[in-house]
């Protein structure tokens, strides 16, 4: 039998994934960036779609990520501009890192209010945890600026990669935190983070 939850989450996982995979991918076989940016923006149209259809849902973290990868990517084609996609990981994991952290000085935690229904967790906890991810995103912000600005295209994408896998394995570090401080048990699991693309 399915489990169903499990089920959902794991497909929550892969459309969040899948366009900065798909661009990585396709980036690599091409050595083009211009498609590779392409299939990005189709890539994330089509996870959007698939969590409409699929969870009858909108995430907000990865509706709002998924939709800032069309408009970045989609401004890229538009003007001829890699640097406007290049742009999207520091603005973005900027933001968020900001939100995060301002969140939690006026005791008003972001991630509490997008995550609260999945876990539970102490008030205390909740601010670790949206701090935790606040100092990730800033750290991705900042890491990508360099990168951007110091190296070639290709290393770029490649560091996107890492990226990508930086973000699952700092998810999964959180899981021994939700495990000790939910009340929910063996249903926890570390949120994912912005992947970046």
């Amino acid at each position: 039998m399915v489990d169903l939850p499990r089920a959902s989450r794991l497909f929550g996982w892969a459309v969040d994934g899948a366009p900065g995979v798909v661009f990585l991918l396709v980036y690599l076989v091409t050595r083009d960036f211009r498609i590779a940016t392409l299939f990005l923006v189709a890539a994330a149209a089509i996870a959007l779609t698939a969590s409409v259809i699929v969870e009858r849902r909108l995430r907000p973290l990865p509706t709002v990520t998924g939709v800032l990868a069309v408009l970045f990517g989609g401004a890229s084609l538009l003007l001829h501009s890699p640097d406007i996609l290049k742009m999207k990981m520091t603005i973005v994991d900027g933001l968020l890192g900001a939100s995060l952290l301002v969140g939690v000085a006026l005791k008003k935690n972001p991630l509490k209010m997008i995550l609260g229904a999945t876990f539970s967790l102490p008030d205390k906890a909740w601010a670790t945890l949206a701090i935790r991810y606040g100092l990730f995103w800033w750290m991705c912000a900042l890491a990508n600026e360099i990168v951007r600005r110091t190296q070639s295209e290709h290393t770029w994408v490649l560091f996107r990669g890492v990226a990508l896998a930086a973000g699952v394995l700092f998810a999964l570090a959180q899981a021994p935190f939700l495990l000790r401080h939910s009340a929910m048990g063996d249903k926890a699991e570390a949120p994912p983070p912005d992947l970046g693309i």
